[in-house]
């Protein structure tokens, strides 16, 4: 009984120095927050590494097909340095985690198919992105005009 009592007192007496503690650190902080900078002082207005920002993390072909529709079969995509080259997307095989998995496609060159569909090398490399127009084209061009009298 009387060990209880002193576990007791021990634990209100930790707790109130802790609240003392606390309450102590926040008076402080209050205190210093609402004082004005210093314009003396040239480490102040130097830009802090907190406000600098981070650089993008590029996307691999899996990441930027995951908000296309039916996760990008149809549309074209192209490594950020490739020019004049991309692939369309005609079947993807993706692992559980949606980050990874296996592409193929055919590849274009100036416009125009290249060669015909085969499996895409360097999908999980973080260089790829999405070109919006060759759909937009491709569309375009299969459907007939109608006139009308």
């Amino acid at each position: 009984m009387a060990s209880t009592l002193a576990s007791r007192a021990a634990s209100a007496e930790r707790t109130a120095s802790l609240w003392r503690i606390s309450i102590t650190s926040f008076l402080r902080n209050l205190s210093t927050s609402s004082s004005t900078p210093n314009a003396t002082n040239p480490t102040t207005s130097a830009p802090s590494a907190a406000n600098k920002s981070k650089r993008k993390k590029k996307k691999n072909l899996f990441e930027v097909a995951q908000f296309l529709p039916n996760w990008g079969v149809g549309f074209h995509m192209a490594k950020t340095h490739w020019y004049n080259v991309s692939y369309e997307i005609t079947k993807i095989n993706l692992y559980k985690d949606g980050r990874h998995g296996k592409a193929w496609g055919i590849a274009y060159k100036d416009g125009s198919p290249a060669a015909p569909a085969k499996k895409i090398s360097g999908v999980h490399k973080r260089c790829w992105r999405y070109i919006p127009n060759s759909k937009k084209i491709e569309e375009g061009a299969s459907k007939p005009e109608v006139q009308s009298a």
